[in-house]
């Protein structure tokens, strides 16, 4: 008589570790689960058992994710029919997750792969093993919900003690065992910046104004204005320590005073618009969007207080981005900027050329302004206007120069003839003396 023939099945071993606590010992828990799975194999040689050499291992990965580098290898052998039974030593190896498991049950039935446990002895081939299965995989994910809530329960009541809880220091802090220390260094650039927000009362300038002096992030990142907000809300450096919106005593020494931090958040508790409004009137620029550098670059107002005294400046936008240096001209004082463009209209008003092209821009929409109407007008402009607001110079400047552009060797000013005539037409209109 001749014997039957067994049928070889292929199988695979998947071993998982949660934690990479011991696994740089010689003989570690992979090693042990490893051991048991293969002597499990060889006892079931007579059925045709043999074992896939491909080793399948994940040290230091939870089972709550599928994404695992030795799961997912083993997956795509199972995908191109290189395996035909998963040999694990617990069930929860695999996966702690019940909605994770499935679908690793959906990929063994699809290619006649059968799933084996160990300790457990369950076979997936079963409507009883898949039932008892389940079972067992309920309360694996139950015990792992309840490990997850006693971690967020002591993670909780560290908290409320004022102890530091890991992750990334903020900014002005360093971490040594385990422990929230200032850091002299950074902890003076946090200092300066609640300073001059209380100030400028802008996020935006002050953005502005830290990437000009070239303060970075901890990782070297640039401090915009999110960054900002949040440097600003944050109760760390007042020494508490916040979990879920609530705030403790914290362990750590505190950077910035009470007073500072009142001062501060009264200012952020004002509408974004209105501290915004305030900036501009306070700091009023003249050349805002009119002025470009010799690569072509805008330059936008900022400024800075010494001493109580307001400094004004332009900064090109390439500096801005790329640091100094990355322009030419990286900064300008506002004042001279200003004076010396204004300094260029007003000398415009006096040359025939522009009284002539003003008159005949003015005189397309109104056929009755002579030239000497426009001549007169231009002329009472220039005493006058010493005379106007910041704001009325502003809209005036806004509607005569089309572009400001400042080269290493000199100021250019581009006039909008157009709104010359508009101006002319607007003081006639109204008469030279009540314009």
């Amino acid at each position: 008589m001749t014997k039957p023939v067994v049928r070889k099945l292929r199988c695979a071993v998947y071993t998982r570790k949660s934690s990479e606590e011991g696994l740089e010992q010689e003989f570690n828990s992979l090693h042990a689960q490893r051991e048991a799975c293969e002597a499990y194999i060889a006892s079931q040689r007579s059925e045709g058992w043999v074992l896939v050499r491909d080793q399948y291992d994940d040290g230091g990965i939870s089972g709550g994710t599928l994404e695992r580098p030795g799961l997912k290898r083993l997956m795509a052998d199972i995908e191109d029919g290189l395996v035909d039974v998963v040999v694990v030593y617990k069930i929860d190896r695999l996966s702690r997750s019940l909605a994770d498991f499935a679908k690793l049950v959906e990929v063994f039935d699809r290619n006649g792969v059968t799933f084996v446990s160990v300790t457990q002895s369950f076979n997936t081939t079963t409507s009883m093993g898949r039932l008892t299965l389940n079972i067992l995989l309920s309360f694996a994910q139950f015990e792992r919900e309840v490990t997850a809530e006693r971690i967020r329960d002591k993670v909780a009541a560290s908290r409320k003690k004022g102890m530091w809880m890991g992750g990334v220091a903020p900014f002005g802090y360093r971490v040594e065992n385990r422990k929230l220390l200032v850091d002299e260094d950074t902890a003076a650039h946090v200092r300066w910046i609640f300073a001059r927000f209380i100030e400028i009362g802008s996020c935006t300038e002050l953005a502005r104004e830290i990437g000009t002096c070239g303060i970075r992030t901890p990782r070297g990142n640039r401090i915009d204005k999110k960054y900002l907000y949040r440097m600003l809300s944050n109760r760390t450096y007042i020494g508490e320590a916040v979990h879920r919106g609530d705030s403790y005593p914290g362990e750590h020494d505190a950077i910035i005073d009470g007073e500072t931090w009142e001062r501060v958040h009264l200012i952020l508790q004002e509408s974004p618009r209105k501290r915004a409004a305030r900036t501009r009137a306070e700091t009023p620029a003249l050349l805002k969007g009119l002025l470009f550098g010799p690569d072509g670059a805008a330059f936008s107002p900022t400024h800075t207080r010494k001493g109580g005294k307001l400094y004004r400046y332009y900064v090109s936008q390439t500096v801005l981005k790329h640091g100094a240096g990355a322009c030419p001209i990286g900064r300008v004082p506002a004042g001279d900027i200003e004076a010396a463009a204004i300094g260029q209209l007003r000398a415009v008003f006096r040359q025939p050329e522009i009284v002539a092209g003003t008159w005949k821009a003015a005189r397309a929409h109104d056929e009755d302004i002579t030239e000497s109407d426009a001549r007169a007008a231009l002329q009472q402009l220039d005493p006058l206007w010493d005379e106007l607001f910041p704001a009325e110079q502003a809209r005036i400047v806004a509607l005569l120069v089309e572009r400001v552009e400042i080269g290493t060797d000199g100021l250019s000013v581009r006039l909008r003839v157009d709104g010359l005539g508009s101006l002319a037409r607007e003081m006639l209109a109204a008469g030279i003396e009540a314009a």
